[in-house]
């Protein structure tokens, strides 16, 4: 099968063409003909980063974690699968994964799910990563209908998934963005968008809450952003954040009774810990787009397999509106 390979780890690291032995079935996985993938942000983490994160994989390595795809083939002991099934998830491309940037892979059946039939292969490609990440904060924060709920990156790959998610849960959902194009794609959900650069969070505060602050503040971007988020939120808040490596003083935190729950959905890829519960939540999460609450924001950008390298430049350019999807 064909392959795109990274031999070397760092900035200036390329992709390479390769061939590579088709992968054999095995009990408890499928291998799968993968159709599209995305590029997540890790993705770019690991292939500049390589062995200074613990999860990258040995080299030569597959990278890509998210696809959709077509069941070749299924194992020994996996039921609710069969050859010809059309699937999506995100089991690769990490540790000893074999990733998705290759015309097949061997994934785990726990980490799979059938494909939304609402939604086309890119559009299922684009899902997984980011749809766990929101489902999973949403869910560990409580949020229920009624509450007044803030995300933190309301256009971003995991922020915009999060908008529609609380929205379908029944909360009052506001966004942070940059800029007009970010808010008509906040607007559009039915949230309400907050231009972060011209308010302050004690001005949408006030504005929103009366001063009160948001039950729930999902924050996707993180990193020095925590400190608005523990500003925003209402006393015995819910903050959720994905992006939670750094020093931070939790007095705020204390002095509101803030519960902070991080979300690090690669867990149960890495240490084999509870993977059925990301199958579930991609179950889950195909009811909630076939039922129309969910549709994944694509960037304009398309590409095909051998174009992963302007794929991953085009994530860190800054440019993309939407997720990036790579068709193999």
């Amino acid at each position: 099968m064909k392959a795109m390979t990274l031999n070397e780890y760092g900035e200036t690291a390329e992709f390479q063409v390769t061939e590579l032995p088709k992968p054999s079935v095995k009990a408890g996985h499928v291998v799968v003909r993968v159709a599209a993938t995305s590029v997540n942000t890790v993705d770019t983490m690991i292939r500049q980063l390589g062995k200074d994160l613990p999860l990258s994989p040995a080299l030569p390595a597959v990278l890509g974690m998210d696809f959709a795809g077509t069941i070749e083939a299924v194992g020994e002991g996996v039921s609710g699968f069969a050859p010809g099934d059309e699937v999506y998830g995100c089991a690769g491309g990490l540790a000893d994964l074999q990733g998705t940037l290759a015309e097949y892979m061997l994934a785990d059946a726990k980490l799979i799910a059938h494909k939304p039939k609402s939604l086309s292969m890119r559009e299922a490609a684009a899902l997984p990563l980011v749809g766990i990440t929101a489902y999973e904060g949403l869910q560990r924060a409580g949020t229920h209908a009624g509450q007044r709920v803030l995300v933190h990156g309301g256009a971003g790959g995991v922020g915009h998934v999060a908008v529609q998610l609380a929205r379908h849960l029944g909360a009052d959902v506001y966004a942070t963005c940059s800029g007009d194009r970010q808010a008509s794609v906040i607007n559009g959900y039915g949230a309400t968008a907050i231009n972060y650069k011209a308010e302050t969070v004690t001005e949408y505060v006030a504005k929103h809450t009366g001063g009160d602050g948001f039950e729930i503040v999902f924050d996707s971007v993180g990193g020095a952003n925590m400190s608005n988020s523990f500003d925003a939120a209402a006393l015995n808040g819910q903050v959720v954040t994905t992006v939670s490596m750094l020093e931070l003083d939790l007095t705020p935190a204390h002095f509101k009774g803030l519960s902070v729950h991080v979300v690090f959905m690669l867990i149960p890829m890495l240490h084999n810990h509870k993977r059925d519960e990301h199958g579930a939540i991609l179950t889950k999460l195909a009811e909630i787009a076939d039922a129309g609450a969910l549709k994944p924001l694509l960037d304009d950008a398309q590409f095909g397999l051998e174009d992963i390298g302007k794929a991953h430049a085009r994530l860190g350019s800054g440019q993309a509106m939407g997720k990036v999807v790579v068709e193999i």
